[in-house]
């Protein structure tokens, strides 16, 4: 008899959660790159903080993948996806403050924000010159839908966050009277 297989909107299996995490987050690093290294925008200083949980994330991911992608170690791939997703909620906490500073909603960093402190000597403001920031964190480079990228890195980093911990409920054990408990029951 076939099995019956009910979607649950809280639950995404494993395997799939792993890859999409994976892609995105790919794709998300990659259009980082890309708008760096192909259209010329340079990151500030956010911009580049605001990368380092996909360094430390599309790695994990593709670790995830390949155990998921193995049908075993369930748990396993469950604290791997609860960890993609606090990764990612990091990110989505750097991608606001930055958004924030764009705004003018809180003050960022004085590297990179224009902040100026009068130096004491000539000799200190011709070091200042050398160490100054030539990419500001509170203008964005570009808008698109009225999001700059860090807007548009907030909705990526939560969105790669939910299917990372919907997948984490979805690796882990079922509970009785689930879809898989009414299949083994009709079974017959």
């Amino acid at each position: 008899m076939a099995t019956i297989e009910a979607a649950s909107p809280s639950r995404i299996p494993a395997k799939q959660a792993s890859i999409a995490v994976l892609v995105l987050a790919a794709l998300a690093i990659g259009g980082a790159w890309f708008s760096q290294l192909v259209l010329g925008l340079a990151p500030c200083e956010l911009c580049l903080l605001q990368r380092w949980p996909y360094y430390i994330g599309v790695p994990i991911a593709a670790v995830t993948t390949a155990l998921a992608l193995r049908s075993g170690s369930t748990r396993l791939v469950a604290s791997l996806l609860s960890t993609l997703a606090l990764i990612f909620l990091v990110g989505a906490g750097l991608a606001a403050y930055h958004a924030g500073v764009e705004w003018g909603f809180w003050p960022g960093p004085s590297a990179c924000t224009g902040q100026y402190v009068a130096p004491a000597s000539t000799d200190d403001f011709l070091k200042s010159l050398d160490a100054a920031s030539s990419v500001r964190c509170d203008e964005a480079a570009i808008r698109f839908l009225g999001l700059s990228l860090a807007g548009w890195n907030v909705l990526a980093s939560l969105v790669i966050a939910g299917i990372a911990g919907l997948g984490a409920k979805g690796a882990g054990p079922r509970k009785p009277g689930t879809a898989q408990a009414l299949a083994a029951n009709h079974s017959g």
